[in-house]
């Protein structure tokens, strides 16, 4: 007995904002893909905090979907407010939100809900889990899933992230540790149950620093902080503690900043929940390849970058939204469109990367804040 294999004209593997940009600029032109997700349903994971839009790049892709008067009822009203603090919680930078910024915040769970609300039901296969890809000739490609299932496509899009199942198809890059470790935590109902954390993270996005380390945070639209506990570290320093005995993982990290302000240190004393590590990783920057057919990459498969200039989702929802418009004005010529796609890809994501890492740098150097405010003030 045979098994028929399904085909897709064009899957898109990874349900994040660059692969659910894609779909739906393909979906406003006609054009059918189809969308492979890890996750057992949309609910699986949280989506993590607030994501700045910005206007040259995401806001051009939520335009191109037809999105962007309702993205703009989602935006958190006050969030473009910045806060620029030393380790004795000195206020040396305030920039409230006048409503005249060009980079609106909105949590990342409403960004990709909007995305997902927008596609038809069944766009997304959900529990896919892509095992690897292998090319058939002609462009084709199988793919493989989890459950001991595949199917084939004429246009494979790598939408997977850092540790991407498609990348290997086009490169041998592999993503490497920066030195940077996060720990993430959340203050939920912040102004009546974390009064502290909430006076000195303000209406907005707080950057706290010092020498190797520092306190990321930002306010979310329902009130509860978000925060970043940044330290430069070995690649094994996460290993030092286990992160299921929450307290005593909040004394490890607390160890790091003994000298630093009470209402500082109340940003992951007083956190609610589980805390989540993550060790920053970033692809070489200027990763790119050579053009193979009917398959490419985007958002943090094509360029993962550390989160140092605020660009991953944004140049994420700019590559999906290009690359279906690039389909678009190549009608019956995919190798024509992906040429078109990486041509502007590479320099565009090439230049945000070298940002990130130059970023990356300046935020925890020995004389922190004074890198972050002479990037401020135009001077870095």
């Amino acid at each position: 007995m045979t098994t028929h294999t399904p085909h897709h004209p064009i899957a898109i593997v990874g349900a994040g904002v660059g692969g659910l940009a894609l779909a739906r600029v393909l979906h406003v032109h006609g054009i059918e893909a189809a969308v492979f997700d890890l996750d057992a349903s949309p609910a699986a994971r949280t989506q993590g905090g607030m994501l700045d839009i910005h206007g040259d790049s995401g806001q051009v892709a939520l335009r191109a979907a037809g999105l962007y008067e309702t993205f703009l009822t989602l935006v958190h009203q006050g969030g473009q407010a910045t806060r620029v603090l030393d380790k004795d919680a000195t206020v040396r930078l305030e920039q409230p939100d006048e409503g005249d910024g060009d980079r609106p915040e909105i949590d990342r769970g409403d960004l990709r809900d909007l995305l997902l609300d927008s596609l038809p039901e069944g766009t997304v296969r959900w529990g896919a889990k892509v095992d690897g890809a292998r090319p058939l000739g002609a462009g084709r490609h199988e793919v493989t899933l989890a459950k001991d299932t595949s199917f084939t496509t004429d246009l494979l899009v790598g939408a997977d992230g850092a540790w991407s199942r498609v990348r290997p198809l086009l490169s041998d890059a592999r993503p490497v540790y920066t030195g940077v470790s996060f720990v993430e935590a959340d203050l939920p109902d912040a102004d009546v149950r974390h009064p502290v954390g909430a006076e000195v993270v303000g209406g907005g996005a707080l950057f706290a620093l010092g020498a190797g380390k520092g306190f990321l945070a930002h306010r979310e639209s329902d009130g509860s902080l978000h925060v970043y506990v940044a330290v430069v570290a070995p690649e094994e320093w996460l290993d030092g503690v286990d992160f299921t005995d929450t307290e005593a993982a909040k004394a490890y990290v607390l160890a790091h900043f003994e000298d630093w302000d009470k209402s500082l240190r109340s940003l992951l004393a007083e956190a609610a929940g589980t805390l989540v590590p993550r060790r920053i990783h970033a692809l070489p920057v200027g990763h790119r390849w050579e053009r193979e057919p009917g398959v490419t990459l985007l958002g943090d498969a094509a360029h993962l970058m550390s989160p140092f200039a605020g660009e991953g989702a944004n140049l994420a929802l700019l590559d999906g939204a290009e690359l279906a418009l690039a389909l678009v004005a190549h009608p019956g010529d995919t190798e024509a469109a992906l040429a078109a796609y990486e041509e502007k890809l590479f320099p565009r994501s090439e230049l945000s990367a070298a940002e990130s890492a130059h970023n990356g740098l300046l935020l925890f150097r020995e004389d922190a804040p004074q890198g972050l405010l002479d990037m401020f003030a135009g001077h870095s």
